[in-house]
């Protein structure tokens, strides 16, 4: 597995995978004093994990709405589900958790829905942070709602005729 730090306007943004796909996408705080890391040509750094840099880049400077690297998350065969239906919550967009539940057709497991949401490997790419309360409050963000917050409206402001996402899960 190969990391990958790059700087984002909501901290430091870690990129694992290898080969395969990218495994996990995580932000931390820059005060963890961890170093940004620049990819040269040179870099033996997988193709999904500089693909997958470059596009999250790109979702920061605005022009990007959707991603197309390889991934490889790894969970359960529910959390799978789950994550498969955050892609189809569109850019600019929130869903609420229990429609989300309603869409993997199990209206009973919104708590369980609601925790795969929380384990989220992949921050950004599998949008959690479009899945908001019932009455549309900013509820449940590992990352912190004040980031919650700043994802849904930068996506809101770019937000324009590209609504769809392009990753096809595993």
């Amino acid at each position: 597995m190969t990391t990958v730090i790059i700087e984002s306007p909501l901290g430091l943004t870690r990129i694992t995978g290898d080969y395969v796909g990218v495994s996990t996408i995580s932000c931390t705080d820059v005060s963890t004093r961890e170093e940004t890391l620049s990819i040269s040509p040179d870099d033996q750094v997988p193709d999904p994990v500089r693909l997958a840099a470059q596009q999250v880049g790109e979702y920061f400077a605005g022009t990007r709405q959707t991603f197309d690297f390889p991934i490889n998350p790894a969970g359960t065969s529910f959390q799978q589900t789950v994550w498969r239906a955050l892609l189809e919550v569109p850019f600019g967009t929130t869903l609420s958790y229990l429609t989300l539940t309603r869409r993997i057709g199990d209206e009973k497991a919104i708590r369980a829905v609601a925790a795969a949401n929380g384990r989220n490997p992949l921050w950004i790419v599998l949008p959690c942070h479009r899945i908001i309360g019932s009455d549309g409050s900013l509820t449940g963000y590992a990352g912190g709602l004040w980031r919650k917050k700043w994802l849904l409206e930068h996506e809101r402001n770019l937000a324009g005729p590209e609504t769809g996402r392009q990753l096809s899960l595993f």
